[in-house]
């Protein structure tokens, strides 16, 4: 359990939650500036954010504040993003909700064979079939499946094995994403079914010189249906990876384009997926058929109402049956919701970030369609007391240039996140200055600094930002630091960056 989770928890029985605004308490100027005050004065003149984007507040919960600058302009907040997300996902269905998937099938069974469709209903779980060390395992989640079979007395199924994810509508991508990112494992979309994050790993290497095909070998998952094309070329010594794919979910056909460095070595490369219902009911087959189980017209997905054999047609089957009218003989459950937010924020994972946004609108709005989800997000916030009117949030990753978040509507969330009934699961998801992928933030710091920073990073072309909340080496919940330190816009590396972000954030805990 966290320091700050226990102090917390102290603090909070002997003070009233009800006497703690959710909103930033009113501003209370500090006599003498702080040392994290003083060095963003000279940080915001110095090279790394010379015309740079910067803003930047730190408060006390009880209302001090201890650094501000520009804290009220919007910017992008990268992967940040994802603190609202999950706080508000959590705050709103609670740390032990799970996402369900269901089997159930359409026709009848007569001496052992279903006359019909078995269906895998899809009700979210982002976890199917995932590397994830969360994650059920492939072979023990289609087991479970296989065992509702069993059980039911189906040994044949007749028809087909469905894959039905139709519990997201709306389209699988954002159209805010960049194109180049939507080809990507980390912008890859899905919809209420998914497989392996809908992700496709594929190990590239150099070619013998500048200028030749880059090499390329699909390794998991196979996906005999997709077609690619290798454009990518070798490129000169220090160029590094610029190797992309460019797919949709509307032909079984990607290109790879781009380049991959001489110096660079073999690796493996992860990109987007855009039939994850469809994967997922082609390996639980192929799982059923290895198990000696027959299914005799193969796999299929759900497209536009209709069942879909042939993933070069949009929709080529007949309407497929409504999900009430299914017969369901068994369901799965993914880890819960504090597991999955977690490796959200520490892993950064945009696909579990989406589908907390997609089940807020699913679950509040009745719609997983964008505009649903934005206006489920901004029901929750409003009723925790952070209203977002005057912020645009687009997504649930950050992902999107369109997401425009200030320093002060961050501090603004977190405060209410520690109002939250869910705070003492959410400060647990958070990571911390060297911790699992925070290893060199706040270097050279000593480690009783860095126990008491609970930080999210954010970051993509010219943005880094880091928020989060600083417990006090002494005194009360009210002591407690939020801050949030943003940049957009800057043009040096952010190794230059970086050092001046992990000052202003180890000043404040120096000082507190």
């Amino acid at each position: 359990m966290s320091t700050l989770k226990m102090t917390l928890a102290a603090i909070m029985a002997a003070f009233s939650l009800a006497s703690v605004s959710a909103q930033v308490p009113a501003a209370r100027k500090a006599p003498v500036k702080s040392k994290a005050q003083k060095y963003i004065e000279l940080a915001a003149r110095n090279e790394a954010l010379d015309d740079a984007s910067f803003g930047v507040l730190a408060m006390t919960e009880g209302g001090d504040t201890v650094a501000v600058w520009n804290c009220g302009g919007r910017l992008v907040p990268a992967s940040t993003m994802k603190l609202i997300t999950a706080g508000a996902a959590m705050h709103q269905l609670g740390p032990d909700f799970k996402f369900t998937t269901r089997i159930g099938y359409s026709g009848v069974v007569k001496d052992g064979v279903l006359d019909g469709d078995l269906y895998i209903v899809g009700g979210g779980d982002p976890t199917i079939a995932s590397k994830d060390s969360i994650a059920l395992s492939k072979e023990r989640l289609f087991a479970q499946w296989k065992g509702f079979l069993d059980k039911e007395g189906i040994r044949k199924i007749g028809g087909r094995v469905i894959g039905d994810g139709r519990y997201f509508d709306g389209p699988i991508d954002r159209d805010t994403w960049s194109y180049q990112d939507i080809g990507t494992a980390y912008g890859t979309g899905g919809d209420g079914l998914c497989f392996y994050e809908n992700a496709i790993d594929m190990k590239v290497s150099a070619g013998p010189s500048v200028g030749s095909p880059v090499s390329y070998m699909v390794s998991y998952p196979s996906l005999p249906w997709m077609k690619y094309g290798f454009l990518g070329k070798t490129g000169r010594a220090g160029t590094g990876d610029q190797l992309y794919m460019f797919t949709s979910e509307f032909q079984p056909y990607a290109e790879v384009r781009g380049s991959f460095a001489i110096d660079r070595k073999p690796k493996t490369e992860e990109f987007s997926n855009k039939f994850g219902a469809y994967t997922c009911a082609h390996f639980f087959c192929e799982y059923l058929r290895s198990s000696g189980m027959e299914v005799v017209l193969g796999c299929a997905d759900v497209r536009n109402g209709r069942v879909r054999n042939d993933l070069s047609s949009l929709a080529n089957g007949p309407y497929a049956a409504k999900v009430d009218d299914l017969k369901m003989i068994g369901m799965t459950y993914s880890p819960s919701l504090k597991r999955i937010a977690r490796e959200t924020l520490l892993e950064s994972d945009n696909f579990y970030a989406e589908t907390m946004f997609r089940i807020l609108g699913r679950r509040l709005r009745h719609s997983a369609s964008p505009d649903s989800c934005k206006a489920a997000m901004a029901d929750v916030l409003k009723k925790m007391g952070a209203d977002p009117s005057r912020q645009q949030i687009d997504d649930g990753s950050g992902l999107s240039r369109y997401n425009y978040v200030s320093p002060e509507y961050f501090v603004r969330f977190l405060s209410a996140m520690m109002d939250s009934p869910v705070f003492g699961d959410y400060i647990e998801t958070l990571g911390q200055p060297g911790g699992r992928h925070y290893e060199s933030r706040l270097r050279g710091e000593p480690d009783a600094l860095k126990s008491r920073v609970h930080l999210k990073s954010g970051s993509m072309g010219g943005v880094r930002c880091f928020s989060g909340y600083i417990e006090p080496s002494v005194g009360s919940k009210s002591d407690a630091i939020i801050f949030s330190v943003m940049t957009n816009n800057a043009i040096v590396p952010a190794s230059k960056v970086d050092p001046v972000i992990d000052r202003i954030i180890s000043l404040l805990a120096s000082d507190n």
